[in-house]
């Protein structure tokens, strides 16, 4: 009798922790569902009322609008080619800076690694003056290969992988060693595999933080022609004019590619943060 009540009461507790994940679920999945309706609305039925939350009458009418922007299709690729280039230049960077500082020994190790830590706890908004600044002084505003170079180091990153490569056994590099292997073969053969979790966790943050990037391109980039994907979104309403079906639509589409990304290497993603912050 015990052992049947016990199985009711773990029985009723998993229906109402289903029930309860479920109910949450749903209510974070309510603005996405707003967003999609809005996109298929028209222009008129997006201010009716009262509202409707299955629309009347579908139409693409915003989606093509927005694909027939001038800009739209530079905009897409802009942000591309800074999220793939920079999403891979940050890897690279970040894993021999944490080889460096974990593998590698040298005067002021732990200090220069102390150092890296304060970067995150500086804000970036309070950077962008000073960078404005030494890039109009250097002649390098408006330039997507400008842009990138602000963007190729990150903090987080560099701890992330540092705390992946501690939990790596020193053996595996003197194995290496004997053979004869450099430390360019060691990093690339044997810690970078080791680390291929890690690497596609920050490969997925990395891409995330880099296509949503709004503030440091609407500071650097003048020229329409090399605006990224939300700073274009953001010219689609303003004070005078609000298109919110064309907004969502908009939003919508920038949302793929992020989706896209973590699907494809969602299986990697929770490994990865478990194994970044095993040691410390």
């Amino acid at each position: 009798m015990i052992d049947t009540s016990l199985k009711r009461k773990r029985a009723g507790g998993r229906v109402l922790f289903y029930l309860a994940a479920i109910s949450i679920a749903l209510v974070v999945c309510i603005p996405f569902f707003w967003m999609l309706i809005t996109s298929l609305k028209s222009r008129g039925a997006v201010m009716s009322i009262p509202v409707e939350w299955v629309p009347k009458e579908p139409t693409l009418e915003a989606y093509k609008k927005l694909f027939s922007i001038p800009n739209f299709a530079s905009s897409v690729f802009n942000s591309f080619y800074i999220s793939i280039v920079c999403t891979a230049a940050r890897l690279v960077c970040a894993a021999m800076a944490a080889y460096a500082l974990t593998k590698l020994r040298f005067p002021g190790q732990g200090g220069l690694f102390k150092l890296y830590l304060t970067a995150l706890m500086i804000p970036a908004q309070i950077t962008f003056i000073p960078l404005f600044i030494v890039m109009t002084k250097l002649h390098l505003t408006n330039s997507l290969n400008a842009f990138l170079l602000l963007q190729f180091f990150n903090a987080f990153a560099i701890f992330m992988l540092r705390q992946n490569m501690m939990t790596i056994n020193d053996a595996y590099m003197e194995a290496a060693r004997i053979d004869g292997a450099s430390h360019w073969r060691i990093f690339w053969n044997i810690m970078l595999p080791m680390c291929s979790g890690t690497l596609a966790t920050l490969a997925i943050l990395c891409f995330m933080d880099l296509w949503n990037d709004y503030l440091l391109p609407l500071v650097l980039l003048t020229d329409q022609g090399k605006y990224t994907l939300p700073i274009l979104l953001s010219t689609l309403s303003g004070q005078y004019k609000n298109q919110y079906n064309l907004t969502m639509a908009g939003s919508l589409v920038s949302i793929l590619p992020i989706l896209l990304v973590y699907i494809c290497a969602q299986r990697y993603f929770k490994e990865g943060l478990n194994v970044g912050g095993v040691k410390g």
